[in-house]
Protein backbone atom coordinates (compact mmCIF):
# COMPACT_ATOMS: atom_id res chain seq x y z
CA UNK A 1 0.00 0.00 0.00
CA UNK A 2 1.58 3.38 -0.76
CA UNK A 3 1.93 6.00 1.60
CA UNK A 4 -0.62 8.33 0.23
CA UNK A 5 -2.91 5.53 0.55
CA UNK A 6 -2.24 4.57 4.12
CA UNK A 7 -2.80 8.09 5.00
CA UNK A 8 -6.16 8.45 3.35
CA UNK A 9 -7.11 5.08 4.96
CA UNK A 10 -9.64 5.89 7.84
CA UNK A 11 -8.25 4.21 10.52
CA UNK A 12 -10.55 5.34 13.47
CA UNK A 13 -14.55 5.54 13.83
CA UNK A 14 -16.92 6.68 16.29
CA UNK A 15 -20.39 5.69 16.52
CA UNK A 16 -22.92 7.62 17.80
CA UNK A 17 -26.05 5.62 19.25
CA UNK A 18 -25.06 2.19 19.77
CA UNK A 19 -28.21 0.11 19.03
CA UNK A 20 -29.39 -2.05 16.38
CA UNK A 21 -27.63 -0.33 13.52
CA UNK A 22 -25.10 1.85 15.41
CA UNK A 23 -24.00 -1.74 16.92
CA UNK A 24 -23.81 -3.81 13.53
CA UNK A 25 -21.90 -0.85 11.65
CA UNK A 26 -19.22 -0.72 14.72
CA UNK A 27 -19.11 -5.14 14.46
CA UNK A 28 -18.08 -4.23 10.92
CA UNK A 29 -15.57 -1.51 11.09
CA UNK A 30 -13.97 -3.68 13.73
CA UNK A 31 -14.27 -7.19 12.27
CA UNK A 32 -14.36 -6.58 8.41
CA UNK A 33 -12.65 -3.20 8.33
CA UNK A 34 -10.01 -3.35 10.47
CA UNK A 35 -11.21 0.01 11.93
CA UNK A 36 -10.69 1.06 15.73
CA UNK A 37 -14.06 1.86 17.35
CA UNK A 38 -15.48 4.24 19.50
CA UNK A 39 -18.87 4.48 20.27
CA UNK A 40 -21.09 7.26 22.35
CA UNK A 41 -24.49 6.53 23.75
CA UNK A 42 -26.30 8.64 26.06
CA UNK A 43 -26.93 5.62 28.53
CA UNK A 44 -24.18 4.69 30.39
CA UNK A 45 -25.38 0.94 30.44
CA UNK A 46 -25.13 1.17 26.69
CA UNK A 47 -22.12 1.93 26.38
CA UNK A 48 -21.00 -0.69 29.24
CA UNK A 49 -23.09 -3.50 27.86
CA UNK A 50 -21.25 -2.57 24.17
CA UNK A 51 -17.93 -2.48 25.23
CA UNK A 52 -18.41 -6.50 27.23
CA UNK A 53 -20.25 -7.78 24.07
CA UNK A 54 -17.06 -6.49 21.86
CA UNK A 55 -19.24 -4.58 19.79
CA UNK A 56 -16.74 -1.16 20.40
CA UNK A 57 -13.01 -0.60 21.39
CA UNK A 58 -13.73 1.92 23.62
CA UNK A 59 -17.07 3.37 24.71
CA UNK A 60 -17.81 7.12 26.15
CA UNK A 61 -20.64 8.99 27.33
CA UNK A 62 -18.98 12.61 26.44
CA UNK A 63 -19.21 13.35 22.42
CA UNK A 64 -16.15 15.43 22.85
CA UNK A 65 -14.24 12.75 23.97
CA UNK A 66 -15.62 10.17 21.62
CA UNK A 67 -14.91 12.60 18.53
CA UNK A 68 -11.50 13.69 19.19
CA UNK A 69 -9.42 11.64 17.08
CA UNK A 70 -12.36 10.35 14.56
CA UNK A 71 -11.48 10.13 11.25
CA UNK A 72 -15.13 9.55 10.50
CA UNK A 73 -18.34 9.84 13.30
CA UNK A 74 -21.33 8.11 11.77
CA UNK A 75 -24.61 9.45 13.60
CA UNK A 76 -26.64 6.34 14.21
CA UNK A 77 -30.13 7.99 15.76
CA UNK A 78 -33.56 8.32 15.58
CA UNK A 79 -34.08 11.27 12.53
CA UNK A 80 -36.02 13.35 15.29
CA UNK A 81 -32.60 13.92 16.94
CA UNK A 82 -29.83 13.54 14.61
CA UNK A 83 -30.01 17.68 13.68
CA UNK A 84 -29.35 18.49 16.99
CA UNK A 85 -26.59 16.02 17.77
CA UNK A 86 -24.75 17.47 14.01
CA UNK A 87 -25.19 21.39 15.18
CA UNK A 88 -22.98 20.16 18.69
CA UNK A 89 -20.60 18.38 16.59
CA UNK A 90 -20.28 21.85 14.65
CA UNK A 91 -18.97 23.26 17.93
CA UNK A 92 -16.36 20.92 18.88
CA UNK A 93 -12.61 20.35 17.47
CA UNK A 94 -12.49 17.48 15.02
CA UNK A 95 -9.71 16.43 12.72
CA UNK A 96 -8.78 18.45 9.88
CA UNK A 97 -9.93 15.41 7.71
CA UNK A 98 -12.77 13.71 9.97
CA UNK A 99 -15.90 12.88 7.71
CA UNK A 100 -19.23 12.82 9.33
CA UNK A 101 -22.44 10.83 8.08
CA UNK A 102 -25.41 9.26 9.08
CA UNK A 103 -27.47 6.30 8.80
CA UNK A 104 -31.08 8.19 9.13
CA UNK A 105 -33.94 7.07 6.39
CA UNK A 106 -34.49 10.87 5.41
CA UNK A 107 -32.12 13.45 4.24
CA UNK A 108 -33.37 16.42 3.58
CA UNK A 109 -33.47 18.05 7.38
CA UNK A 110 -30.23 16.52 8.32
CA UNK A 111 -28.54 18.14 5.17
CA UNK A 112 -29.80 21.32 5.94
CA UNK A 113 -28.27 21.52 9.03
CA UNK A 114 -24.88 20.77 7.32
CA UNK A 115 -24.72 23.69 4.78
CA UNK A 116 -26.11 25.94 7.93
CA UNK A 117 -22.84 25.31 9.62
CA UNK A 118 -19.43 26.19 7.15
CA UNK A 119 -17.31 23.73 9.76
CA UNK A 120 -19.49 20.88 8.53
CA UNK A 121 -20.41 22.20 4.54
CA UNK A 122 -16.95 20.45 3.38
CA UNK A 123 -17.16 17.22 5.52
CA UNK A 124 -20.28 15.95 5.95
CA UNK A 125 -21.87 13.10 3.86
CA UNK A 126 -25.44 11.66 4.03
CA UNK A 127 -25.70 8.24 4.55
CA UNK A 128 -28.63 5.66 4.71
CA UNK A 129 -28.13 1.83 4.65
CA UNK A 130 -30.86 0.07 3.46
CA UNK A 131 -31.20 -2.79 6.16
CA UNK A 132 -32.56 -3.49 9.75
CA UNK A 133 -33.89 -6.11 11.74
CA UNK A 134 -37.08 -7.24 13.41
CA UNK A 135 -35.14 -7.20 16.28
CA UNK A 136 -33.50 -4.16 18.28
CA UNK A 137 -31.13 -3.00 20.42
CA UNK A 138 -27.48 -3.35 21.04
CA UNK A 139 -27.74 -7.26 21.68
CA UNK A 140 -29.02 -7.55 18.35
CA UNK A 141 -25.78 -6.02 16.38
CA UNK A 142 -24.39 -8.24 13.95
CA UNK A 143 -20.98 -7.48 11.48
CA UNK A 144 -23.33 -9.02 8.31
CA UNK A 145 -26.30 -7.02 8.61
CA UNK A 146 -25.94 -4.79 5.94
CA UNK A 147 -23.93 -7.23 3.41
CA UNK A 148 -25.55 -7.08 0.08
CA UNK A 149 -28.04 -4.33 0.55
CA UNK A 150 -27.90 -0.78 -0.86
CA UNK A 151 -26.27 1.60 1.04
CA UNK A 152 -26.60 5.16 -0.37
CA UNK A 153 -24.77 7.89 0.26
CA UNK A 154 -25.97 11.97 -0.58
CA UNK A 155 -22.72 13.99 -0.86
CA UNK A 156 -23.21 17.65 -0.07
CA UNK A 157 -22.38 20.07 -3.04
CA UNK A 158 -18.99 20.85 -1.34
CA UNK A 159 -17.94 17.61 -0.57
CA UNK A 160 -14.95 16.56 -2.06
CA UNK A 161 -14.71 13.45 -3.98
CA UNK A 162 -11.78 12.24 -1.97
CA UNK A 163 -14.10 12.38 0.69
CA UNK A 164 -16.63 10.58 -0.85
CA UNK A 165 -13.92 7.93 -2.02
CA UNK A 166 -12.42 7.46 1.34
CA UNK A 167 -15.85 6.87 3.05
CA UNK A 168 -16.92 4.69 -0.06
CA UNK A 169 -13.92 2.29 0.36
CA UNK A 170 -13.96 2.33 4.55
CA UNK A 171 -17.98 0.75 3.82
CA UNK A 172 -17.39 -1.13 1.34
CA UNK A 173 -15.18 -3.08 3.04
CA UNK A 174 -17.14 -2.96 6.30
CA UNK A 175 -20.19 -3.87 6.04
CA UNK A 176 -19.98 -5.60 2.23
CA UNK A 177 -22.63 -2.98 1.39
CA UNK A 178 -23.41 -1.77 -2.59
CA UNK A 179 -22.97 1.75 -2.32
CA UNK A 180 -25.08 3.93 -4.30
CA UNK A 181 -24.73 8.00 -4.48
CA UNK A 182 -27.42 10.32 -4.74
CA UNK A 183 -29.56 13.26 -4.96
CA UNK A 184 -30.65 14.00 -1.20
CA UNK A 185 -34.18 15.07 -2.77
CA UNK A 186 -34.49 12.36 -5.11
CA UNK A 187 -33.36 9.34 -2.25
CA UNK A 188 -36.29 10.90 -0.27
CA UNK A 189 -39.11 10.37 -2.71
CA UNK A 190 -37.45 7.04 -3.22
CA UNK A 191 -37.42 5.98 -0.08
CA UNK A 192 -41.34 7.73 0.85
CA UNK A 193 -42.44 5.84 -1.89
CA UNK A 194 -41.52 2.40 -1.33
CA UNK A 195 -41.20 2.41 2.61
CA UNK A 196 -42.62 5.69 4.40
CA UNK A 197 -46.17 5.88 2.00
CA UNK A 198 -46.69 2.22 2.91
CA UNK A 199 -46.14 2.53 6.35
CA UNK A 200 -49.28 5.32 6.32
CA UNK A 201 -51.17 2.90 4.21
CA UNK A 202 -50.86 0.01 6.81
CA UNK A 203 -51.58 2.28 9.86
CA UNK A 204 -54.29 3.97 8.27
CA UNK A 205 -56.08 0.71 6.89
CA UNK A 206 -55.44 -0.84 10.42
CA UNK A 207 -57.40 2.23 12.06
CA UNK A 208 -59.92 1.65 9.79
CA UNK A 209 -60.55 -1.91 10.38
CA UNK A 210 -60.33 -1.18 13.83
CA UNK A 211 -63.06 1.27 13.79
CA UNK A 212 -65.60 -1.35 12.15
CA UNK A 213 -64.55 -3.69 14.54
CA UNK A 214 -66.04 -1.36 17.45
CA UNK A 215 -69.63 -2.08 15.80
CA UNK A 216 -68.80 -5.60 15.00
CA UNK A 217 -66.11 -7.82 16.47
CA UNK A 218 -66.32 -10.43 13.03
CA UNK A 219 -64.14 -7.56 11.48
CA UNK A 220 -60.82 -8.58 13.79
CA UNK A 221 -62.02 -12.70 14.20
CA UNK A 222 -62.32 -12.85 10.04
CA UNK A 223 -58.71 -11.20 9.87
CA UNK A 224 -56.40 -13.63 8.89
CA UNK A 225 -52.92 -13.83 7.92
CA UNK A 226 -53.62 -11.88 4.17
CA UNK A 227 -54.59 -9.02 6.14
CA UNK A 228 -51.55 -9.53 8.99
CA UNK A 229 -49.12 -10.06 6.15
CA UNK A 230 -50.35 -6.60 4.12
CA UNK A 231 -50.68 -4.59 7.49
CA UNK A 232 -47.28 -5.75 9.52
CA UNK A 233 -44.82 -2.76 8.95
CA UNK A 234 -48.31 -0.91 11.10
CA UNK A 235 -46.57 -2.13 14.40
CA UNK A 236 -43.76 -0.06 13.80
CA UNK A 237 -42.35 2.44 16.20
CA UNK A 238 -45.17 5.66 16.28
CA UNK A 239 -42.57 8.06 17.68
CA UNK A 240 -40.15 6.80 14.92
CA UNK A 241 -42.87 6.97 12.15
CA UNK A 242 -43.86 10.83 13.05
CA UNK A 243 -40.10 12.07 13.57
CA UNK A 244 -39.35 10.24 9.81
CA UNK A 245 -42.80 11.51 8.11
CA UNK A 246 -42.14 15.12 9.73
CA UNK A 247 -38.39 15.22 8.23
CA UNK A 248 -39.84 13.96 4.66
CA UNK A 249 -43.01 16.07 4.88
CA UNK A 250 -42.26 17.35 1.16
CA UNK A 251 -42.25 14.03 -0.61
CA UNK A 252 -44.75 12.66 1.59
CA UNK A 253 -47.66 14.85 0.91
CA UNK A 254 -46.71 14.54 -3.35
CA UNK A 255 -46.63 11.04 -2.83
CA UNK A 256 -50.15 10.69 -0.91
CA UNK A 257 -51.74 13.56 -3.58
CA UNK A 258 -50.66 10.77 -5.99
CA UNK A 259 -52.25 7.99 -3.94
CA UNK A 260 -55.42 9.80 -3.45
CA UNK A 261 -55.71 9.97 -7.44
CA UNK A 262 -55.15 6.84 -7.80
CA UNK A 263 -58.17 5.80 -4.94
CA UNK A 264 -59.90 7.97 -6.61
CA UNK A 265 -59.61 6.48 -10.23
CA UNK A 266 -60.69 3.01 -8.55
CA UNK A 267 -63.39 4.19 -7.13
CA UNK A 268 -65.16 6.02 -10.03
CA UNK A 269 -64.48 2.33 -11.79
CA UNK A 270 -66.50 0.03 -9.31
CA UNK A 271 -69.04 3.22 -9.16
CA UNK A 272 -69.67 3.31 -12.74
CA UNK A 273 -69.22 -0.50 -13.53
CA UNK A 274 -66.23 -0.20 -15.42
CA UNK A 275 -65.24 -4.17 -15.33
CA UNK A 276 -62.33 -3.77 -17.94
CA UNK A 277 -60.47 -0.81 -16.09
CA UNK A 278 -60.74 -2.83 -12.83
CA UNK A 279 -59.00 -6.00 -14.35
CA UNK A 280 -56.62 -3.60 -15.83
CA UNK A 281 -55.88 -2.05 -12.44
CA UNK A 282 -55.20 -5.68 -11.01
CA UNK A 283 -53.69 -6.67 -14.08
CA UNK A 284 -51.12 -3.89 -14.03
CA UNK A 285 -50.42 -4.37 -10.12
CA UNK A 286 -49.98 -8.22 -10.95
CA UNK A 287 -47.74 -7.63 -13.66
CA UNK A 288 -45.29 -4.96 -11.63
CA UNK A 289 -45.24 -7.29 -8.66
CA UNK A 290 -44.20 -10.62 -10.44
CA UNK A 291 -41.33 -7.93 -11.93
CA UNK A 292 -39.99 -7.02 -8.27
CA UNK A 293 -36.60 -8.38 -7.07
CA UNK A 294 -36.69 -11.58 -5.25
CA UNK A 295 -36.38 -11.39 -1.59
CA UNK A 296 -33.58 -8.80 -0.86
CA UNK A 297 -32.50 -6.13 1.98
CA UNK A 298 -33.71 -3.46 1.91
CA UNK A 299 -35.69 -0.49 3.82
CA UNK A 300 -39.05 -2.65 4.64
CA UNK A 301 -37.63 -5.84 6.42
CA UNK A 302 -38.50 -9.16 5.03
CA UNK A 303 -41.14 -11.21 7.33
CA UNK A 304 -39.47 -14.80 6.90
CA UNK A 305 -42.66 -16.83 6.85
CA UNK A 306 -42.65 -20.71 6.40
CA UNK A 307 -46.62 -21.47 5.83
CA UNK A 308 -47.22 -25.92 6.10
CA UNK A 309 -50.19 -27.52 5.56
CA UNK A 310 -50.88 -29.36 8.78
CA UNK A 311 -53.66 -32.00 8.88
CA UNK A 312 -56.41 -31.78 11.78
CA UNK A 313 -54.71 -34.00 14.16
CA UNK A 314 -53.59 -33.64 18.14
CA UNK A 315 -50.37 -33.22 18.53
CA UNK A 316 -49.95 -31.68 15.19
CA UNK A 317 -48.30 -28.53 15.98
CA UNK A 318 -45.91 -30.13 18.26
CA UNK A 319 -44.63 -32.46 15.23
CA UNK A 320 -43.37 -29.64 14.04
CA UNK A 321 -41.57 -27.56 16.32
CA UNK A 322 -39.90 -30.95 18.00
CA UNK A 323 -38.77 -31.59 13.95
CA UNK A 324 -37.07 -28.11 13.64
CA UNK A 325 -36.01 -27.83 17.37
CA UNK A 326 -33.83 -30.68 16.81
CA UNK A 327 -31.92 -29.09 13.56
CA UNK A 328 -31.65 -26.13 15.90
CA UNK A 329 -33.73 -23.93 13.69
CA UNK A 330 -34.95 -20.88 15.76
CA UNK A 331 -39.16 -19.65 15.44
CA UNK A 332 -39.43 -16.47 16.39
CA UNK A 333 -43.38 -16.27 16.51
CA UNK A 334 -45.72 -19.40 15.00
CA UNK A 335 -49.64 -19.16 14.41
CA UNK A 336 -52.67 -21.15 13.14
CA UNK A 337 -54.59 -20.18 9.88
CA UNK A 338 -57.92 -21.28 10.02
CA UNK A 339 -59.76 -19.11 6.95
CA UNK A 340 -59.01 -21.23 4.18
CA UNK A 341 -61.63 -23.05 2.17
CA UNK A 342 -61.21 -26.39 1.12
CA UNK A 343 -57.66 -26.81 2.36
CA UNK A 344 -56.57 -28.58 5.88
CA UNK A 345 -55.27 -26.02 8.72
CA UNK A 346 -51.83 -24.30 8.52
CA UNK A 347 -49.33 -23.38 10.14
CA UNK A 348 -47.26 -19.88 9.84
CA UNK A 349 -44.03 -20.30 11.28
CA UNK A 350 -41.81 -16.95 11.29
CA UNK A 351 -38.39 -17.55 11.28
CA UNK A 352 -35.20 -15.30 12.45
CA UNK A 353 -33.28 -14.85 8.85
CA UNK A 354 -33.27 -16.55 5.56
CA UNK A 355 -30.39 -18.60 6.79
CA UNK A 356 -33.41 -20.58 9.04
CA UNK A 357 -36.20 -19.74 6.61
CA UNK A 358 -34.20 -22.01 4.32
CA UNK A 359 -33.36 -24.52 6.25
CA UNK A 360 -37.08 -24.80 7.70
CA UNK A 361 -38.35 -25.33 4.55
CA UNK A 362 -35.90 -27.88 3.47
CA UNK A 363 -36.28 -29.63 6.51
CA UNK A 364 -40.07 -29.89 6.37
CA UNK A 365 -40.17 -30.88 3.18
CA UNK A 366 -38.48 -33.84 3.75
CA UNK A 367 -40.14 -34.66 6.51
CA UNK A 368 -43.50 -34.92 4.53
CA UNK A 369 -45.15 -31.83 4.77
CA UNK A 370 -46.27 -29.42 1.96
CA UNK A 371 -44.90 -26.27 2.15
CA UNK A 372 -46.61 -23.53 0.15
CA UNK A 373 -46.26 -19.56 -1.00
CA UNK A 374 -48.99 -17.23 0.21
CA UNK A 375 -47.98 -14.81 -2.61
CA UNK A 376 -49.13 -17.35 -5.39
CA UNK A 377 -51.73 -19.59 -3.20
CA UNK A 378 -53.63 -17.68 -1.12
CA UNK A 379 -54.06 -18.10 2.74
CA UNK A 380 -57.13 -15.88 2.71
Amino acid sequence: MSGQAEFDRIKQATVIGIGLIGGSLALGLKERGGVTVHGYDASPETVAKAEALGIIDHGHTSLEAAVREADVVFLAVPVGVASAILTELAQLPLQDQCIISDVGSTKGDILRTAVSHPALAARFIGGHPMAGSHQSGVEAARAHLFENAYYVLTPLVDTSMDQVRRLSECLECSTGARLVIMKADHHDRVVGAISHLPHVLAAALVNQVAGYNQENEWYHRLAAGGFRDLTRVAASDPVMWRDILLSNREALLELLADWTSEMEAIQRAIQQGEGATIESFFQEAKQAREGLPERKKGVIQPSWECYVDLPDRPGGIGEVTTLLGREEISIVNIGVMQSREGRPGALRLVLADQEQWSRAKACLSQNGYSIFDPDTDPVD
